[in-house]
C-alpha cells in the first residue's frame, strides 16, 4: 500500500467522497488525491496511499488532458451548468469556426486566468466558494497558468467540444467563460472529462465501486511510477543505511539509470537496482552529493534486502 490508484471518478460525487471511500479501506494509512475534479466532472482522479501522499506534488505537476463541452449563449455564476444559468440573447451572426479558433488561440499559451468565483481559492483565509455562497463581494486576482493546446473537436450551435491540454492550476470553466466573452455571446462549461494526468489515462482507471478491501491492492500502482520522470539512482545496501540515517550519499555516476548526472538542485529518486522499490527522494547539492529529502525506508537493509516500508 505504497503507491497511487488511478480512479475514474463518476459524475455527481466530489473528489473528497472518492478519497474518503479509499481512506476507509486503507486506514490507518493516509489517502489523498492529486488534483480536484468538480462534482460535474468525470475521469482521472489519482489517489495516493500511505507514504505516497508525500509525493502528491509530483503528480500535480504532470500535464493534464481534458475533453470538454462548452454551451454558448449561456452564462452562470459558477461558470458551468451547475450554477444559476442566464440565457444570453442569440447573436444575429453565430460564431463560425474561424472566430472560435481565433478566440481559442488567445486563451492558449502562458495566460493570466481569473479563477471562478465558486472555486477552492483562498481569499483572506476563506474558500472563495464559501464567500460566494454567503453573498459576500470579493475579487479574485488573475494567476498565470499554462494552456499547452486547445483542439476543436466539434462545433454546432450552441455546443462546442474541445480537447484541452494544460498545466496545473488551470480552470476549464474559466476557459469557457473567457471564450464566451471573446465571442460576445457568453459560454459555460456543460461537460468535462479528465482523460489523462501525465501517463495515467482514463482507459486504465478503475471505477470506485470496484474497490474493496480484497481488490484494492491489485489496483495500487507502485510509487516508482510516480517518480518515473525524475533522474533515478540505484542504491547499494550501504547507501540505504546512509539514507535511513539521513546522511548524504557520495554520488557514483555509474549508479544513475538512463540519465546523466543531474545538476545541483535537481530532485532524484532513490531506488533499488530494478527500480521496483522507491527508497526516497534526494536533492543534488553544490558539493556533488545526494542529500536525502524524503525517506521511505524504515530500517537499514538486511541480508534479505531493503524493506521500503
Amino acid at each position: 500500500m505504497f503507491g497511487v490508484i488511478n480512479v475514474n471518478k463518476p459524475q455527481g460525487v466530489t473528489s473528497r467522497d472518492v478519497v474518503n471511500q479509499i481512506q476507509r479501506l486503507v486506514k490507518p494509512l493516509k489517502a489523498g488525491h492529486a488534483g480536484t475534479l468538480d462534482p460535474l466532472a468525470t475521469g482521472v482522479l489519482l489517489v495516493c496511499i500511505g507514504d505516497a501522499t508525500r509525493l502528491v506534488t509530483l503528480l500535480q505537476e504532470r500535464t493534464k488532458t481534458y475533453t470538454a463541452e462548452f454551451t454558448l449563449g449561456q452564462v452562470s455564476d459558477t461558470d458551468d451548468s451547475t450554477g444559476q444559468i442566464t440565457q444570453s440573447p442569440q447573436p444575429s451572426v453565430l460564431p463560425d469556426v474561424e472566430a472560435i479558433t481565433s478566440g481559442l488561440r488567445q486563451l492558449t499559451g502562458v495566460v493570466t486566468q481569473v479563477p471562478p468565483a465558486y472555486s477552492a481559492i483562498h481569499v483572506q483565509g476563506q474558500r472563495a466558494y464559501d464567500l460566494a455562497r454567503s453573498g459576500a463581494e470579493f475579487t479574485l486576482e488573475g494567476r498565470e497558468v499554462v494552456v499547452h493546446s486547445i483542439d476543436l473537436l466539434r462545433w454546432e450551435w450552441p455546443l462546442l467540444q474541445l480537447k484541452i491540454t494544460c498545466g496545473s492550476g488551470t480552470y476549464i470553466r474559466s476557459i469557457a467563460r473567457d471564450l464566451g466573452r471573446l465571442l460576445g455571446c457568453g459560454a459555460l462549461m456543460s461537460r468535462l472529462e479528465r482523460t489523462a494526468i501525465g501517463e495515467f489515462e482514463v482507459d486504465n482507471a478503475v471505477l470506485p465501486e470496484a474497490l474493496t478491501k480484497s481488490t484494492l491492492g491489485s489496483f495500487v500502482i507502485p510509487a516508482t511510477q510516480i517518480t518515473a520522470p525524475l533522474p533515478r539512482y540505484c542504491c547499494t545496501d550501504q547507501d540505504c543505511r546512509d539514507i535511513v540515517c539521513g546522511r548524504a550519499l557520495v554520488i557514483d555516476s555509474a549508479k544513475y539509470i538512463d540519465a546523466m548526472p543531474p545538476s545541483a538542485g535537481t530532485l532524484v529518486a532513490l531506488a533499488d537496482e530494478g527500480y521496483r522499490q522507491l527508497y526516497g527522494l534526494a536533492v543534488v547539492t553544490e558539493k556533488g552529493t545526494l542529500q536525502p529529502k524524503n525517506v521511505f525506508l524504515r530500517s537499514a537493509p538486511t541480508s534479505a534486502g531493503a524493506d521500503p516500508l
